[in-house]
C-alpha cells in the first residue's frame, strides 16, 4: 500500500524537479542571450564610434588637403597675376619706346620732305637754267657749224653714247672687282676650310688587273687543254684573261670593275688550291660571287659609318659598295663620293645649314653610277630616280639630279653640291685626262676666244684653268676689254664643258719705241 502511495508521490517529485530544473536552464539560456546582446550591442556602439571617429578624421585630412590646394591655386593665380602685370608693364614700356621712337622718326621723315622739296624745286631751276643753255648751245652751233638742229644732235648722241659706254664698262669694272673681293674672300675661307676638314687619299683604279703567278708553269695550268679552263673563267665571271709574254703574270681586262674583282679573287683562289679545272672554276667563282656581295655591303655600311650617317636603305648601302669598285677618270667614285660629302658638311654648316642633310647628298650624289651601265639615261637622273625609289627627300633628290646642272637647282644644297663636286673631281692629281682629250680641249678654249674681233692671240694655260686673250690695242680699248672679258666668259660657258672654273684674262699692251741714232 505504502509502495503504491509512493509511487505517485515520486513521479510528482520527479516532474516538479524537472521542471524547476529545466526553468532553471530555460532562465540560465535567457541570461546568457541578454548578456551575448548586451555585449554585440556595446560592440557595435563602440564599432560605431570608432567609424564616426575615423569619418571625422578623414572629413578634417579632406577639408585641410582642400584648403591647401585651394591655397596653392590662390598662389598660383596670384603669380600669374603678378607676372602679367610684369608683362604689360614690360610692353607698355616698349609701346612707350617705340611711339617715341615714331616721333623721331617722323620728325626725320619731315625734315627729309622738306630737304626734298628744296632740292626738287633747285632741281627745276637748274633744269630751267639747263635749257636755256641747251637752246643757247644749239644756236651757237648752228651758227658756227651750219649744221641743222638734227645733224648736231646725232653728233652730240653719239659723243654721249661713247662716254656712257665708257663709263658703263668702268663702273662693270669697279662693281665686279668689289663683288669678286669679297665674294673670292668669302668663297675662299669656306672652300679652304672644307677642303682641310677632309683628307681623303684616293687609289687610282684602271680597268685591268694583274694577278701574280707562282712560276710560269702555272700559265699552263689556267689555260688547261685546249684552252678549257681559261674559256671557264671567262664565261663565268665575264671578263678577258690575258695572257702573254709578261712572266710570271695573268691580266684580267673588263670595264665592269666587280667582274674583273670577281675573277681576279677566284683565281688568285684556284692558283692557291692548285686544282683548276671547268667544275672547279665555277664551284668557286659562285663562292667569291656571294663573298662579293658581302664585301660590297660592308664597303656601302663602312663609307656611311666613316661619313657619319645612319638610316640608309639597304638596297642604297650595296650601291654605295659597288662604287668602291667603279671610277671616274681614275678618281675612285666612293673616295670621291665620300670626299664630296665631307667637303658638302663642312661649307653648309659654315652657312648655318644642315650638314647631315649635306652630308647625305654629297654621298648619294653620284649613286647613279653604280648602275649607269645597266641603265639608260645620265648617272645625275639615274641617281635622282634612285633616291626617289627608295624615299629619300626632296631636297637629296633635286640636288643629286642638278648636280651636273643638267636641271635647275632646287635649293642652296643643288648649289653646294656643284661646287662641292667640282672641288674634289678639280683637285690636283685627282683625276686623270688622255692626252688628246686634253689637247682637244685646250684648242676649243683658244678657238673661242680668237673669234672675237680685235684679238691677237689666245694660250690656254694652267691645264686649261686659264685663259689670257692678247688683244690689238688699235681696236680694243681699256674700256672694250672689260666687255671683251665678259663676252668671252658668257661663250665659254655656252659652248664649252669644264669642272670648275676658267680664268679668262685680256691683255691689252701698248708700246712706244724709237731708236736714237
Amino acid at each position: 500500500m505504502l509502495s503504491l502511495i509512493f509511487i505517485p508521490v515520486a513521479a510528482l517529485i520527479s516532474l516538479y524537479a524537472g521542471y524547476i530544473l529545466r526553468k532553471h536552464i530555460a532562465e540560465k539560456k535567457i541570461q546568457d542571450a541578454e548578456s551575448k546582446a548586451s555585449y554585440i550591442l556595446e560592440q557595435a556602439k563602440k564599432e560605431i564610434q570608432d567609424k564616426r571617429r575615423e569619418a571625422e578624421l578623414e572629413a578634417k585630412d579632406l577639408l585641410y588637403r582642400m584648403r591647401q590646394d585651394f591655397e596653392r591655386q590662390t598662389q598660383d593665380r596670384r603669380q600669374e597675376l603678378v607676372n602679367a602685370e610684369k608683362r604689360l608693364s614690360q610692353k607698355e614700356e616698349n609701346i612707350d619706346r617705340r611711339l617715341d621712337l615714331l616721333e623721331k622718326k617722323e620728325k626725320e621723315i619731315d625734315l627729309k620732305l622738306d630737304n626734298a622739296h628744296k632740292q626738287e624745286e633747285n632741281l627745276k631751276s637748274k633744269e630751267h637754267h639747263l635749257h636755256s643753255l641747251i637752246a643757247e648751245e644749239k644756236e651757237r652751233l648752228q651758227k658756227i657749224s651750219s649744221l641743222s638742229a638734227e645733224e648736231a644732235k646725232q653728233i652730240l648722241l653719239n659723243r654721249l653714247n661713247e662716254e656712257l659706254n665708257n663709263e658703263k664698262g668702268l663702273l662693270i669694272k669697279k662693281q665686279e672687282e668689289e663683288i669678286k673681293t669679297i665674294a673670292d674672300k668669302k668663297a675662299r675661307e669656306i672652300i679652304s676650310l672644307a677642303i682641310q676638314r677632309c683628307a681623303a687619299e684616293h687609289t687610282v683604279e684602271s680597268t685591268v688587273s694583274v694577278v701574280n703567278l707562282p712560276n710560269d708553269e702555272m700559265k699552263g695550268r689556267v689555260i688547261g687543254r685546249e684552252g678549257r679552263n681559261i674559256r671557264a673563267l671567262e664565261m663565268a665571271t665575264g671578263v678577258d684573261v690575258i695572257i702573254d709574254d709578261t712572266p710570271e703574270a695573268v691580266t684580267i681586262s673588263a670595264f665592269d670593275p666587280v667582274r674583273r674583282e670577281v675573277a681576279r679573287m677566284s683565281l688568285e683562289k684556284l692558283i692557291g688550291d692548285g686544282r683548276i679545272h671547268p667544275g672547279r672554276i665555277e664551284e668557286i667563282v659562285e663562292k667569291t660571287k656571294k663573298e662579293m656581295d658581302e664585301k660590297i655591303r660592308e664597303e656601302g655600311e663602312r663609307a656611311v659609318f666613316d661619313v657619319g650617317l645612319s638610316a640608309f636603305h639597304p638596297e642604297l648601302i650595296k650601291l654605295l659598295g659597288r662604287l668602291r669598285y667603279r671610277t671616274s677618270f681614275g678618281q675612285n667614285a666612293l673616295q670621291h663620293s665620300k670626299e664630296v660629302a665631307f667637303i658638302l658638311g663642312a661649307m653648309a654648316s659654315e652657312m648655318g645649314l644642315d650638314f647631315k642633310l649635306a652630308k647625305r647628298i654629297g654621298l648619294l650624289h653620284d649613286i647613279g653610277k653604280a648602275i649607269d651601265h645597266q641603265v639608260e639615261g645620265t648617272h645625275a637622273k639615274i641617281g635622282a630616280e634612285l633616291a626617289r625609289k627608295y624615299n629619300e627627300s626632296q631636297e637629296v633628290q633635286a640636288a643629286i639630279e642638278a648636280h651636273h646642272e643638267e636641271a635647275e637647282p632646287y635649293s642652296l644644297y643643288s648649289v653646294l653640291t656643284i661646287a662641292a663636286d667640282a672641288i674634289s673631281a678639280t683637285r690636283p692629281g685627282a683625276r686623270r685626262e688622255t692626252l688628246e682629250t686634253y689637247i682637244k680641249r685646250l684648242e676649243k678654249l683658244e678657238s673661242i676666244a680668237n673669234v672675237f674681233k680685235g684679238v691677237e692671240k689666245s694660250f690656254a694655260i694652267q691645264a686649261g684653268r686659264e685663259i689670257r686673250v692678247i688683244v690689238q690695242p688699235e681696236k680694243i680699248t681699256d674700256t672694250d676689254s672689260v666687255n671683251l672679258a665678259r663676252d668671252i666668259r658668257k661663250k665659254i660657258e655656252e659652248g664649252l664643258e669644264y669642272p670648275g672654273q676658267i680664268k679668262v684674262t685680256v691683255i691689252r699692251e701698248t708700246r712706244a719705241i724709237e731708236y736714237a741714232k
